[in-house]
């Protein structure tokens, strides 16, 4: 039996960063990671058919940044920016979180 890797965790520092990028104190880690996973299920369960690939949460002091990368903006955005408040989630965790 041969030895089992994680294929993205092979490969990061290499050629692959981080999906979140950012740092916490130990009192506010679980807090934000927590966070962290509830953006995730809800561009998950919000943006459908759009093909996202790749969700990148990148924290300051005191905002947070969501970058989607998708296939198809369109479908994420909707004509001409209508479904832009159907992605932003600001309403939903702390006050600290900005989408972009």
């Amino acid at each position: 039996m041969g030895q089992k890797v994680n294929p993205v965790g092979f490969r990061l520092g290499v050629n692959r960063g981080w999906d979140s990028v950012w740092y916490a104190k130990k009192k506010d880690f679980g807090n934000y990671l927590i966070e962290d996973f509830k953006i995730r299920a809800y561009i998950k369960k919000n943006v459908v058919n759009s093909g996202v690939s790749k969700v990148m949460i990148e924290r300051t002091s005191n905002k947070c940044f969501v970058t989607i990368y998708t296939s198809r903006p369109g479908f994420v955005i909707g004509k001409k920016g209508s479904d832009i408040d159907t992605v932003s989630y600001t309403h939903l965790t702390l006050p600290t979180i900005y989408s972009v």
